[in-house]
């Protein structure tokens, strides 16, 4: 595969089916109150594994040609949580690398799926660096995050399902990283209907593909810790796929604050009664920001994962402040 079609994330959605969860949609009463519009929630959060990456990990894991000795990956977590689930049902070996960066409980999740897991400097190129040394000197292979055709198109039937489910969308709002998950979204649902509106939303701090789009080409951003740990990490200076896809299928890109994404996770949990990482809450945080222009029917977001830190996911809902390397974010306790 080198490039991605709808086909493509068909073929995706009939490889994945029976391993893969078809996620609910679901209203929130109180965005929809908020933006005008019905407000959806795309429950990625229901997967085996608590989030949307299964998808395009099985996919990736189940195309591997017989005799694979291993697979490798860098991740932020949820990644190589998925390529753990998928490894261990194709009966293969599965190490994952990951910065000192990553939350222990997602490094806990992945060793309870069976795979090896290393921990390696600061930054997700640190992580990468030892996934690709890794595929040199113990012949595995490496299942890239974001920039597999194989894990697009399986983030792509995301796509397929919220259109399903609700034909009359008019705006789904994907959370931003290295963009597999919204170029494939992007991509299936601007085949399907090219008049809908596909917006990135990411942090303010160490956006990666925002900050390449702006450039015109990949380029390379400080990481630094945040609510929304799992969009961290760069897109990679060499990226084949996912920049030109969201490049091409985006109609915009919006960032959110720290202290944005802080209430959004707290009207998940208080209104929605939904337990969710601080990525997967940042389209509701462009919602309560006001950061939503020019909305003309209904509107889904996708709520990609739930394998949050569950001592500091307390201490946001209760209104704590939540440290962040240099920053503090203050916390508030929820009302409306």
């Amino acid at each position: 595969m080198t490039a991605l079609t709808l086909a493509d994330i068909l073929t995706a959605r009939r490889t994945i089916a029976g391993t893969v969860t078809y996620t609910p949609l679901i209203p929130s009463l109180f965005l929809a109150d908020t933006v005008g519009s019905d407000f959806l929630l795309k429950l990625e959060t229901t997967q085996p594994v608590g989030a949307f990456k299964l998808r395009g990990a099985v996919n990736a894991v189940f195309n591997l040609p017989a005799g694979t000795r291993g697979v490798t990956c860098c991740s932020t977590g949820n990644h190589g949580r998925g390529v753990a689930f998928a490894a261990r049902a194709r009966g293969i070996r599965a190490v994952i690398c990951m910065s000192s960066l990553v939350p222990q409980t997602k490094v806990d999740g992945i060793r309870a799926l069976g795979a090896e897991v290393r921990i390696v400097g600061r930054s997700q190129d640190d992580a990468l660096a030892e996934s690709q040394r890794l595929c040199e000197a113990e012949g595995l292979t490496e299942i890239s995050p974001f920039d597999d055709p194989y894990v697009i198109a399986g983030q792509g039937t995301i796509g397929l399902e919220i259109l399903e489910q609700r034909p009359d969308i008019a705006t789904i709002l994907v959370p931003l990283s290295g963009g597999g998950l919204a170029g494939g979204v992007g991509a299936a649902a601007k085949t399907i209907n090219p008049s809908i509106r596909v917006v990135g939303i990411s942090m303010d701090r160490g956006a990666a593909m925002h900050a390449s789009l702006a450039a015109g080409k990949p380029v390379e951003v400080e990481e630094v810790a945040s609510l929304a740990d799992s969009l961290g990490g760069g897109i990679g200076l060499d990226n084949k796929l996912s920049f030109q896809l969201c490049r091409d299928h985006l109609d915009d890109v919006i960032l959110v604050t720290e202290e944005e994404i802080y209430r959004a996770m707290q009207v998940h949990y208080y209104e929605d009664r939904l337990v969710c990482e601080g990525a997967s809450a940042v389209g509701a945080a462009a919602a309560l920001a006001g950061k939503l222009d020019g909305l003309d029917g209904p509107v889904a977001t996708i709520i990609t994962g739930r394998n949050v830190d569950m001592r500091a996911y307390t201490s946001i809902v209760n209104g704590a402040d939540v440290t962040l390397g240099a920053i503090t974010v203050t916390g508030t306790a929820y009302g409306r």
